[in-house]
């Protein structure tokens, strides 16, 4: 069985929009500086994690290569 949907007004709409966007709790300015901070640090991190293991891979192939 289908359930019915209660159609919505384009203003009441607006006003369901207005009063969830109301609710939204926004991080502060020292809340986005530290969380950008992360990220990049993070980001670092990762790149040279991603770095060596790509070095190594290399390493070994060309090593693998030389057996040929």
């Amino acid at each position: 069985m289908a359930t019915e949907r209660k159609k919505t007004s384009p203003g009441e709409f607006v006003n369901q929009v207005k009063t969830e966007a109301s609710k939204v709790v926004w991080p502060s300015r020292q809340e986005t500086i530290t969380t950008a901070i992360m990220v990049f640090i993070m980001m670092t991190i990762l790149a040279i994690f991603f770095l060596a293991v790509d070095s190594v891979f290399g390493a070994v192939v060309k090593w693998l290569l030389t057996l040929a």
